[in-house]
């Protein structure tokens, strides 16, 4: 009998739509070892030259205009892509992508960015069988999501489930399953033992994130921070921007036994258990992984549209609070010196179970009836 086999599409415009998808992929296989799963970043490999300048501008278009992206995604905010826009984007970028399909002959195939989607919901309505799952990865509905060709959409919390209802989804074609975190982030350590593994003091510790691409807060922000240097542990994750990490080495308020500066890293997950406050953008799955982990959150920058979404989403469950200004981020750093115990029993009380860290690897699992419902 032949292994199951799922396809997951995503792509490179930022880097959380891949991280979703290999953290579902390495789910499901941990989950279940006879299933074959595969993650491709469509564009980058149909188009190995092209793709990574386009993600590049984009990249470039993101940090210098934000204002502009988020005025495009507004605007098209409840309307899918127009057909002739579908085509193009067939045509100058994806024309190979039926010939990927055809040789991998995957059982399902699972989309976690809008482009592949909209290219398999195409193929779809001119004769592929292959069911379509698409997951959103973010806590909003954008519109270009949306195609009727999907079979399932995976979408992260039940107020995404009634934002694609009041769009005219029907109900039996949404599931609640949660946005996917990697098998890493299933089993939490202590902040003592992650301290330790990591080589850290046993001082109260604060991680900021930057995003995979290290896009930065202001740098007034970040050198305010250094002045609880001598009471409070500093872990800057700064992904990628290698610019920012020499411009902070070199830095004198950053030069402390107190203050570690990362680039890219797969310690994500045990930097979080080590930290009592996570000062982040708010991108879908940065704030699923501190919200599986129960750090309070400080979020900044949110960028107009779904990071904007994402944030509203966490502040009113009261996951954290957005970073307005230096008072706000004083009066986190005050408590974590003078009183350590109440993040401890944040992180108690809103820690999710293991069920809860696998739900949506399960999730995927029962639509392909390899798990009893």
């Amino acid at each position: 009998m032949r292994k199951k086999r799922i396809l997951l599409l995503s792509e490179g415009f930022g880097t959380g739509h891949t991280q979703a998808a290999t953290a579902l992929s390495d789910g499901i296989k941990q989950l279940a070892p006879d299933v074959q799963a595969r993650v491709i970043e469509l564009g980058r490999f149909l188009n190995p030259t092209v793709g990574p300048l386009i993600f590049a501008a984009y990249r470039k278009t993101v940090s210098s205009q934000p204002k502009l992206v988020g005025m495009l995604y507004r605007k098209k905010y409840k309307k899918s892509l127009n057909r002739l826009t579908q085509l193009a984007l067939h045509r100058i970028f994806y024309t190979q992508a039926s010939h990927v399909v055809n040789q991998l002959r995957p059982d399902v195939i699972i989309c976690t960015h809008p482009f592949p989607n909209i290219v398999v919901s195409r193929l779809k309505r001119a004769g592929l069988d292959i069911p379509l799952y698409t997951l959103i990865t973010d806590y909003d509905a954008h519109g270009t999501w949306l195609d009727p060709a999907v079979d399932t959409y995976l979408v992260s919390a039940e107020e995404v489930r009634t934002k694609l209802l009041n769009r005219g989804v029907a109900p039996e074609r949404i599931l609640v399953s949660g946005i996917p975190v990697h098998p890493k982030f299933w089993n939490n350590l202590s902040p003592s033992e992650a301290r330790t593994q990591l080589g850290l003091q046993h001082l109260p510790t604060v991680m900021i994130m930057g995003g995979g691409w290290g896009l930065s807060m202001d740098d007034e922000y970040l050198t305010y921070m250094t002045r609880w240097r001598d009471h409070v542990q500093l872990l800057f994750c700064m992904g990628s921007n290698q610019k920012m990490i020499q411009r902070m080495k070199q830095d004198p308020n950053f030069k402390h036994p107190n203050i570690h500066i990362y680039g890219y890293t797969h310690e994500i997950s045990t930097i979080m258990d080590a930290s009592d406050l996570l000062v982040t953008k708010p991108g879908g799955m940065t704030c699923t992984e501190g919200m599986m982990k129960g750090i309070p959150m400080l979020f900044y920058s949110p960028l107009p549209g779904q990071e904007e979404e994402n944030c509203d989403y966490f502040i009113d469950r009261g996951y954290g609070e957005r970073l307005t200004d230096k008072m706000t981020m004083k009066k986190w750093l005050d408590q974590l010196t003078a009183e350590p115990n109440v993040i401890s029993e944040w992180r108690q009380t809103r820690q999710l179970s293991e069920d809860e860290l696998k739900r949506c690897s399960h999730e995927v699992l029962r639509l392909l009836q390899l798990e009893e419902a």
